[in-house]
């Protein structure tokens, strides 16, 4: 009991002594003062001038808000808070911050962008079902199936994005055409490329759905409806290339397992002893150079 209450008192007596400790430092501090004025010209007291730092035509605020009278004008209010991009000397259409706008939405887009609008879809469906015939699970990684697609898609679609630069974003920078001509101009070469990979059927399916008429030429067909129909072209073929991968592979897992049955070893997976044999033929018959040569041949 004693020494329980002897605790209680030492911790009141080291509360207490915090305590003052802290109002004796906040005595102790130096007064401080801040001011705030609209102009520079209603700065009377000489303590505020001499606290202040730079002179008076190099503080932020040196004309009175609202005062402006002109574009001009509006721009010299707040010089030091300003940020202002000229873009091609101010022969442009659009203004430097929306073009870092649109910028960083194309960016955050890219992804669907190429998914979407390239050859890409079919080209990481084929990688995929290639690595599961052969029953490699993370053999190649997911990050080398990507990297390797994204430029494979590169390598297909460098006409196309010869043609974009040189139709649209080149004469678009020098000020020959304007935004909306730039994007036309742009989705041409790429309307071409995904028309060229798209069945007529597809294209009629969303047709249909969308109570639109089509007279069979590519420029009635809008992008809403030739978008989708690309992607389902590029699933179809990418799922028939990607049986047509399983065969020789399913041939070889039947093989290895009646030859288990017929040996009376039921209780070992036949998955087991087929995968060396599958990746076996794959290197002898080059599977790499067969898939990858005749998938890029399927754009040409």
């Amino acid at each position: 009991m004693i020494v329980s209450i002897l605790r209680k008192k030492t911790t009141k007596l080291l509360k207490i002594i915090c305590l003052l400790l802290v109002v004796g430092i906040l005595c102790i501090l130096p007064e401080n003062h801040a001011y705030a004025a609209e102009t520079a010209d209603t700065i009377t007291d000489g303590r505020l001038n001499d606290e202040l730092t730079g002179t008076t035509n190099e503080r932020t605020n040196i004309r009175e808000p609202g005062s402006a009278e002109s574009a001009d004008d509006l721009k010299k209010l707040n010089v030091a808070n300003t940020v202002t991009v000229t873009y091609d000397n101010g022969n442009g259409t659009l203004s430097g911050p929306l073009r870092i706008l649109i910028t960083l939405t194309l960016i955050a887009l890219a992804p669907v962008l190429i998914i979407c609008l390239t050859s890409f879809t079919r080209i990481i469906i084929v990688l995929h079902f290639t690595r599961n015939a052969l029953n490699t699970q993370t053999s190649p990684p997911n990050q080398v199936l990507l990297g390797l697609a994204l430029f494979l898609t590169f390598f297909i679609m460098s006409p196309t994005i010869a043609q974009v630069r040189t139709e649209a974003i080149e004469p678009f920078d020098k000020g020959q055409i304007t935004q909306e001509e730039a994007f036309t101009a742009a989705m041409k070469p790429i309307r071409e490329f995904m028309y060229g990979q798209t069945q007529t059927k597809d294209v009629k399916l969303f047709l249909e759905i969308s109570g639109d008429e089509w007279t069979g030429n590519l420029e009635d067909i809008p992008n809403a409806v030739l978008i989708p129909s690309f992607m389902l072209s590029e699933l179809r073929v990418g799922f028939i290339i990607g049986f047509l991968l399983y065969i020789p592979f399913i041939v070889i897992d039947m093989v290895v397992a009646s030859t288990l049955m017929s040996m009376g070893m039921m209780m070992l997976p036949p998955t087991t002893i087929s995968m060396p044999f599958k990746i076996l033929l794959f290197v002898l018959a080059d599977g790499w150079n067969l898939v990858i040569g005749n998938l890029v041949r399927t754009f040409y």
